[in-house]
């Protein structure tokens, strides 16, 4: 199938909520975080392209397009697999992401790295080493330093990715900019708001798909 749209920025960018604005313009599938509570068996495959495998046309066969992480990670690579894909970047203000990423993301890989079910933990085990250790260097209670991080990420994007590729996209603007960047019409429904910090809480707890 081949993806079609990469999405480059972290979690808590409003990720799930693009992932439904996608799909709902006709991108069949969407990866997403989601996924790997769906397909625990991705999380081998995360951690063999975290160590420099080539399992982008396994993980991706039926995926038209990927947000959030861990895929977000990749971006750059992802970026040269797949050379005709639009490259979303979705912008949040930088504390209100940290904020909503310390008390969602962050807290559950801390709270659950211990978990006695053993899926739970494999699959922070993976998150860990991607994303705490790889992109914030172990350390996810250092606001500045995160913050940091995250700009650098928005900085790289904006200068490795070419200007004809590249969405730049603010949930609070909805559909108009996603659909120009994406050359399709812009639907009649309402673009989707969903997994406030609650919801993504809940669902963590309760190991349930967070797209549901």
């Amino acid at each position: 199938m081949g993806l079609k749209v990469i999405g480059a920025n972290f979690g808590r960018t409003a990720t799930m909520s693009l992932k439904q604005g996608l799909e709902i313009l006709g991108f069949e599938k969407c990866y997403h975080m989601s996924e790997v509570v769906v397909h625990p068996e991705h999380v081998e495959l995360w951690l063999d392209a975290w160590r420099g495998k080539d399992i982008w046309k396994t993980l991706f066969a039926d995926y038209q397009a990927t947000v959030d992480w861990p895929a977000a990670t990749f971006w750059p690579q992802l970026m040269h697999v797949y050379p005709e894909a639009k490259i979303v970047l979705s912008i949040r203000d930088a504390d209100e992401w940290f904020e909503s990423a310390r008390n969602t993301i962050f807290r559950s890989m801390d709270s659950n790295l211990l978990a006695k079910d053993e899926v739970l933990r494999t699959r922070i085990e993976m998150l860990k080493e991607i994303i705490v250790d790889g992109t914030f260097d172990g350390d996810l209670t250092n606001k500045d330093k995160c913050i940091k991080t995250y700009k650098e990420n928005i900085e790289r994007c904006r200068s490795e990715v070419p200007s004809d590729r590249l969405i730049e996209f603010n949930i609070s603007l909805g559909w108009e900019p996603l659909c120009r960047g994406l050359d399709l019409k812009i639907p009649q429904q309402p673009y989707p708001h969903v997994n406030k910090a609650a919801e993504f809480a809940h669902r963590w707890r309760n190991q349930e798909d967070p797209s549901k």
